[in-house]
């Protein structure tokens, strides 16, 4: 096979051009979406953008190849967590070289394995591309997978099926073909305000909170102690989170309300409605009832904040085939993060979770992406190409 026309450095300026864009959830994207745009329009790219009913956020599709079928997605989010409160030893929105590895945020995720399908567009579009090769790059990712919705609604609508989904996060390379998924809520713990010196005329939302906080770490140790040693995942068992608490207003008065962000990471064999319910039922007969003992209108109430569905492991799948026959993988494993995948999986396009750098960097200050796993995604993007023009 001839050398590629595209080199690392391509790469790695690609990928600096995209973390200047400070692209944190609370932001818009537009700025990087408008870039990418543009570059591929150069190269007589069409591309449809799917917005937030805001119209400060977007999705980006575009097809490279024939567009009366459907081919191969590389997938990758365009959104980074916050960099606030993290001690960064240089700007996380330049990236710099330190003993070859590339510093800055979203470098590992996952902003490489976009800035690498971009590197290649060109290469792409001078071939004879027989499987269409398509880019989907969402928002809104890193809370809750929100925008990537939309994008397949659009695909599913209007566009042939892709049969299979490449979602770029970092997995140092290796083949992914499953993630948990989760479930996210607030509860709203609504008690009676009083004097402190009167506890039994109120109805404290703190103590009801931590009522319901207790129950879901009893929950959480009764799936813990009856995990399957031979579940793959690690921790072989849905886990609970608890990432917030916040109520009351002052030390001498009963606090009146209370709110408990919390979820779930569940495994995909595991009925999320079942454990859902289960938390629902504890609230309603035993937090519920001595709340509503001193007012009517006291007692917990839950709301589904989002759902992120899982990626259901199938070795079978034209995904996982895919990348088996471009790599030599032979094994695929499984990891507890959410990802895009499953979103895509519900469409009916089957997914993989296959991208370089390491999860380990993710959401860290100093983030990074070692310059040996931009080559190998590299040389994996020529091998793509390749066999997409093959058909």
């Amino acid at each position: 096979m001839a050398p590629s026309p595209v080199s690392t450095q391509d790469c790695i300026d690609m990928l600096g051009r995209l973390v200047a864009y400070d692209t944190t959830s609370a932001l818009s994207n537009l700025a990087l979406i408008e870039d990418v745009r543009e570059q591929l329009a150069a190269l007589g790219v069409e591309v449809r953008l799917t917005h937030n009913t805001a119209g400060d956020k977007a999705n980006l599709w575009a097809t490279i190849g024939p567009a009366d079928r459907g081919g191969i997605v590389l997938s990758g989010h365009t959104d980074v967590v916050p960099v606030a409160g993290q001690d960064w030893t240089s700007d996380p929105f330049t990236m710099v070289e330190r003993d070859g590895l590339l510093y800055g945020r979203g470098t590992s995720d996952m902003k490489a394995f976009i800035a690498i399908a971009l590197a290649y567009a060109g290469e792409m579009v001078t071939r004879d591309l027989k499987i269409p090769i398509h880019f989907a790059f969402s928002y809104d990712e890193e809370i809750g997978c929100l925008g990537v919705s939309g994008l397949i609604q659009d695909i599913a609508a209007n566009l042939p099926l892709p049969r299979a989904v490449i979602v770029g996060e970092p997995t140092e390379m290796q083949l992914i073909g499953g993630n948990k998924g989760s479930r996210s809520f607030t509860a709203i713990v609504r008690g009676v305000p009083g004097h402190s010196s009167e506890p039994d005329r109120g109805a404290n939302a703190i103590i009801g909170a931590s009522r319901l906080v207790a129950f879901l770490d009893d929950y959480q140790q009764e799936l813990r102690a009856n995990a399957d040693p031979d579940c793959p995942f690690d921790p072989p068992y849905t886990t609970f989170d608890i990432g917030l608490i916040n109520g009351g207003t002052a030390a001498n008065i009963i606090p009146g309300e209370c709110r408990v962000t919390w979820g779930f990471r569940m495994l995909p064999t595991d009925d999320s409605d079942a454990i859902e319910a289960r938390v629902r039922a504890h609230a309603a007969e035993h937090i519920d009832p001595w709340m509503k003992k001193i007012a009517p209108e006291a007692g917990v109430e839950i709301i589904r904040r989002n759902e992120v569905p899982p990626l259901i492991p199938d070795t079978d799948s034209p995904a996982e085939q895919i990348i088996r026959h471009l790599t030599g993988l032979n094994q695929s494993g499984v990891v507890a993060y959410g990802t895009e995948a499953g979103h895509f999986q519900q469409a009916g396009i089957p997914g993989v979770i296959f991208g370089p750098g390491s999860i380990k960097q993710a959401h860290q200050p100093d983030e990074f992406i070692a310059i040996s796993q931009i080559d190998q995604c590299r040389r994996f993007m020529g091998d793509l190409i390749a066999w997409a023009e093959r058909g």
